[in-house]
């Protein structure tokens, strides 16, 4: 009994040291953008099968301190085709966030493949100073590493810093490196063992807008009638270096330049079949919204009612409807099928803390189902009432944290309806009119008077 478990441990203890030994990075070719509030960061990866057993997944291992930023991860092949990612547990990495990529063509002993990884992480520029005046520079400072972070020997590899202005303060100079205009490139690094770690520090003007979307409260409401509205309750954030000292609007206007570090309009993409959009805020309605036809969607440019400065805040109330035909699909078996997207565009790089998303769906509903695109936390189900409602309609509900741009992805609803419920209204309707009717030709023929009428005494 001892010696078989002694021969397990060793067997086990072979498999963990061959885990990721197998595959080694030729080459990681890195790009890390800081042009926006966003850091975007995209790492093009050659790497070789240098054991003896063909290889299905490529291993993805956060650094420790970048769990909480980490919004968004893809993984592309050569041909650009996208590649399944899954979050994986394993021992050997701590309390470090590891992903499994299963790679489209399985890599045979001795080959090479191709693997290009994205990740969007939020909150990673950070102001500094943290407050300034209207009329200084916003100055922000990124924090990395020089290297490549993966559990893989990498035999070579490069990165290049690139952000939006040539305002570049300092930077770290791990040697080779190169800076020209508005990037910075770190590299060829040779020999790079694995879960290797350097920091990297670049501090630059960014006027980019910090605008963060604190909440989020999204309602879909379907009806079989021909419409869909939808309508978002937004609490936005500019989340960049706070206003010291107090705020002047003249030396705001006489400021003619573009690169400022105050957010004074935005645009919104909406479907290009939307149709009667209204816009307000709590104070009511804004007239300085804009909105324009374009090809393929509808740009809406709003205008806070003040230029939002860091550390201010603003809240407003964005509705708009769509006809159903373009979301609404109908099955077999009275079964019908809504594809709508979870989150919309609210702006460029937008970064949403938290978002509500409420369905509404019609009187009558039964065997519902909902599919996401990812993982979303699912909230109690409630009812709402509206006109002429004798039973409530159904609220689907959920919610998610740290979503990004590439979150814009349909959910889809799978339901079954009768449609003869169409009737339903319609019907009392008629039957509340028909009263009506009724009771009121009743009334108007009724005498409720106490004495007789002048002719009827004459006789």
């Amino acid at each position: 009994m001892l010696k078989l478990s002694i021969i397990f441990t060793l067997i086990l203890v072979n498999f963990l040291a061959r885990t990721d030994a197998d595959i080694i990075n030729k080459n990681v070719e890195r790009v890390i953008d800081l042009s926006s509030q966003l850091v975007k960061v995209s790492a093009t990866i050659t790497l070789q099968n240098a054991g003896k057993d063909t290889e299905n997944n490529y291993l993805i291992v956060l650094e420790p301190n970048a769990h909480a930023n980490l919004s968004y991860i893809s993984a592309k092949d050569s041909f650009k085709e996208e590649m399944k990612i899954t979050e994986t547990k394993d021992a050997k990495y701590g309390d470090s966030k590891v992903f499994s990529i299963k790679l489209n063509q399985p890599l045979a002993a001795g080959r090479t493949g191709s693997v290009s990884v994205e990740f969007i992480y939020t909150g990673c520029l950070i102001p500094y100073p943290l407050s300034i005046a209207q009329k200084d520079k916003q100055l922000v400072r990124y924090f990395g590493n020089h290297y490549f972070y993966s559990p893989y020997t990498s035999t070579k590899q490069t990165t290049s810093v690139v952000v939006n202005t040539r305002s570049i303060e300092n930077y770290s100079k791990l040697k080779p490196v190169a800076q020209s205009d508005s990037s910075i490139t770190y590299g060829p690094y040779n020999d790079i063992v694995p879960l290797s770690s350097d920091p990297l520090t670049v501090h630059f003007e960014s006027n980019a807008p910090f605008l963060t979307v604190t909440r989020l409260e999204r309602l879909i409401e379907v009806s079989h009638w021909g419409n869909i509205a939808i309508e978002e309750n937004v609490d936005i954030l500019h989340s960049g270096a706070k206003l010291k000292g107090s705020f002047s609007r003249y030396d705001y206007q006489r400021d003619t330049s573009n690169n400022h570090h105050s957010i004074k309009s935005y645009k919104t993409i909406l479907p290009a079949a939307a149709h009667s959009i209204y816009y307000r805020d709590s104070n009511g309605n804004i007239s300085t919204s804009q909105v324009r036809m374009r090809k393929d969607w509808i740009e809406l440019e709003l205008r806070p009612r003040y230029p939002l400065f860091g550390g201010w805040r603003s809240c407003y109330t964005l509705g708009y409807s769509v006809p159903s035909y373009q979301y609404l699909y109908k099955g077999d078996n009275n079964q019908y099928v809504l594809r709508m997207r979870l989150i919309d565009n609210v702006f460029d790089d937008m970064h949403v803390e938290h978002l509500q998303t409420g369905v509404v769906l019609p009187v009558g509903v039964t065997n519902v189902k909902l599919s996401t695109p990812y993982s979303v936390e699912r909230l109690p189900d409630s009812q709402t009432y509206k006109y002429l409602d004798t039973k409530g309609r159904p609220i689907i509900r959920f919610a998610k944290n740290n979503l990004v741009e590439q979150h814009i992805q349909d959910l889809e609803i799978t339901y079954e309806w009768q449609p003869v419920m169409l009737l339903h209204e319609p019907l009392l309707l008629s039957v509340a009119l028909y009263i009506l009717f009724v009771v009121v030709i009743i009334y108007v023929r009724l005498d409720f008077s106490i004495s007789k009428t002048e002719h009827l005494k004459s006789q």
